[in-house]
């Protein structure tokens, strides 16, 4: 990274401030055998995060039936409650 004026960078946008170092020196990070291994587990795990959030997409999808039957029952609960009180049946637990 060289200085254009005090304080100033002449780093491109593309260049990662962590790996400038590298462009100091001279260095290509693509010949930088640690980089490809970075550069390939970055991948990695890319595509993993990618087949986990595609995994809990489906659980969510195959979840919204019982989250909506859950609703259902309390609803339903709710409205059993209220009118127990309003007709005052109802009773303490025995």
């Amino acid at each position: 990274m060289l200085t254009n004026r005090v304080g100033e960078s002449s780093r491109t946008p593309t260049e990662p401030a962590a790996f400038s170092h590298y462009y100091q020196c001279g260095m290509s990070l693509s010949n930088n055998p640690r980089s490809l291994r970075l550069t390939q587990f970055q991948e990695k795990l890319n595509e993993a995060v990618m087949v986990m959030n595609r995994s809990l997409q489906e659980i969510n999808i195959e979840n919204m039936n019982v989250e909506l039957v859950a609703q259902m029952f309390k609803n339903y609960q709710s409205n059993v409650l209220f009118h127990l009180e309003a007709t005052d049946n109802l009773k303490p637990p025995a």
